[in-house]
């Protein structure tokens, strides 16, 4: 049995947490063979959690507290020490490491450590475990070379490799000031050797590691190291065509220098994602957040990402930051349209604990949820009901302009200039919420349906166009049911993209291409062996 466990409440179980494999890692090695990693999911049942770490009798639980668990974790905790109150906690993470003493979850901990663990934990781990017991509650993280902290990759296991998303990092930090994120509480990204990582990430991939997400900020910061990275994943991906991984980056918007573009150019299609954060447009909202971003090289590198490449671009907008009007925003989302991203990731401002966005709460009427996820609710801009709009056009256009699923219908939805994408969205998305009064639990097939009716009424699009891309687009799903316009039912063939094991993600294989001749969509087989085209 374990006297230590390191343990976390994933989002999913595709995420494989990154953080505890380092603490584990990095403990020393008569302490590792003490400690165990056990990880849950959100949504479990506190009870079910309880019951699986108290089997496993340990002295001491390491939890790992973000801003998607903290609610979760408290109550597990809470829990815990009613049960067994012997176990001593220790919690650390960026959600305890900034306002510590302000949360509940603080005070039913026994220790916290804040900031980086990496180092701090293997101590107070052996001194709560071996003594002597430290009389500190609080331990903040200290500094550390990176080339003297053990990389983690070895211990992921033959499960995550085989069914979950491996996280890695390249370099930690991030140089920019951006007030919104905790990132802007670094001083400066520190790479880890370059060598010494590829060759961790060599072993994964021998071992059979295809889905590589890198969590650095900044990946083309430094792009001699870039370039290596890039190179090294090229480079299986060629020898072995068939079997091809995908690798998931950062990309800081206004920083693509030839050299990077060639290679990226050279990546074929489902093998490679950009994550891109634009957040705002508006030069002045950028002065306000100290984000320094030249607009004008952003654009031209998402151009030239779209037209020369197969990257998968997703592309980020955050909502209600100070200073933005709706307006302004619409306009930020209709530029970035017209750019062509794959998908249009639109999010709304979260006040983490520690970011320097605070300063700005009277000045701008900044008003925020006092509980997780610390959303903005209204300022001097939004109102708490234009958020509440926003809120619902992000869930409506994640369902729609960014699953992939509504490829030959979405032009018609968003249509061309002088049209505005943003406004025709949010008409959608207002039409969708007074039709069904929620944003999530809404079956595909009537979601198809919902957006062919607003397409032929309110959206002003012929039927027979409507028709026929909603038709198109519903049998590229793979659905096997029928549709309200429909007379006759419809014969689909699996789709062979969702079958078998992928490096890509289910969601961006969406975005590839048909295999069908010429790329067109495939011909829809109705009862009868007709084909609409």
């Amino acid at each position: 049995m374990p006297q230590l466990i390191l343990s976390t409440l994933n989002a999913r179980y595709a995420h494989a947490s990154l953080g505890l494999r380092y603490l584990f890692a990095n403990l020393d090695d008569d302490l590792r063979t003490e400690t165990k990693i056990v990880e849950f999911v959100i949504g479990s049942k506190t009870e079910t959690l309880v019951e699986q770490l108290l089997a496993l009798s340990p002295q001491v639980i390491g939890f790992g507290v973000y801003i998607w668990n903290v609610e979760e974790t408290t109550k597990l905790i809470a829990m815990l020490k009613a049960v067994a109150p012997e176990i001593k906690v220790v919690i650390g993470g960026p959600e305890v490491s900034h306002e510590t003493a302000q949360q509940r979850i603080f005070a039913l901990a026994d220790y916290v450590v804040t900031g980086q663990g990496d180092v701090t934990f293997n101590k107070l781990a052996r001194a709560l475990l071996h003594g002597p017991r430290p009389l500190m509650k609080v331990h903040v993280g200290e500094e550390f070379e990176l080339d003297d902290l053990k990389l983690p990759y070895e211990h992921y296991t033959d499960e995550d490799i085989e069914r979950r998303h491996l996280y890695v990092e390249a370099s930690r930090g991030c140089p920019f000031k951006c007030e919104f994120c905790l990132s802007a509480l670094d001083k400066t990204a520190l790479p880890f050797d370059t060598q010494r990582f590829l060759a961790e990430m060599a072993k994964l991939y021998d071992r059979g590691a295809r889905t590589f997400k890198f969590v650095d900020r900044t990946f083309n910061l430094n792009v001699k190291t870039s370039q290596a990275i890039l190179e090294f994943f090229l480079e299986r991906i060629e020898a072995k065509p068939d079997d091809p991984c995908f690798a998931h980056f950062e990309l800081v918007p206004d920083h693509l220098p030839d050299k990077l573009k060639d290679t990226i150019a050279r990546f074929p299609a489902g093998t490679l994602q950009f994550e891109i954060g634009i957040q705002t447009w508006n030069p002045t909202v950028q002065g306000h957040i100290s984000r320094k971003q030249n607009n004008d090289k952003a654009k031209d590198n998402l151009r030239w990402l779209h037209a020369n490449t197969h990257a998968h671009m997703h592309v980020d907008l955050i909502a209600g930051l100070p200073g933005e009007s709706l307006a302004s925003f619409g306009e930020g989302f209709d530029t970035l349209a017209r750019l062509g991203p794959h998908e249009i990731q639109v999010g709304v401002l979260k006040r983490l604990r520690g970011t320097p966005i605070i300063r700005h709460t009277d000045a701008f009427a900044m008003r925020y949820n006092p509980e997780p996820p610390y959303n903005i609710l209204s300022n001097n801009e939004l109102s708490f009901a234009d958020v509440q709009r926003v809120n619902r056009f992000a869930r409506f256009w994640d369902l729609i302009g960014n699953s992939g699923r509504f490829t030959n219908t979405l032009p018609l939805i968003l249509q061309e200039a002088p049209t505005s994408a943003f406004s025709r969205f949010m008409a959608l998305a207002d039409w969708l919420y007074a039709e069904t009064g929620a944003t999530h639990q809404i079956a595909l097939e009537r979601l198809f349906d919902l957006v062919y009716r607003w397409l032929h009424t309110d959206g002003a699009v012929a039927p027979e166009a409507a028709q026929q891309a909603i038709l198109a687009d519903y049998v590229r799903s793979g659905s096997k049911g029928r549709l309200s316009f429909m007379t006759r039912g419809l014969t689909v063939a699996d789709d062979s993209r969702q079958a078998g094991r992928h490096a890509t993600p289910a969601r961006q294989r969406r975005h590839l291409p048909d295999k069908s001749e010429g790329g067109a969509t495939a011909p829809v087989h109705n009862e009868l062996g007709r084909i609409q085209e």
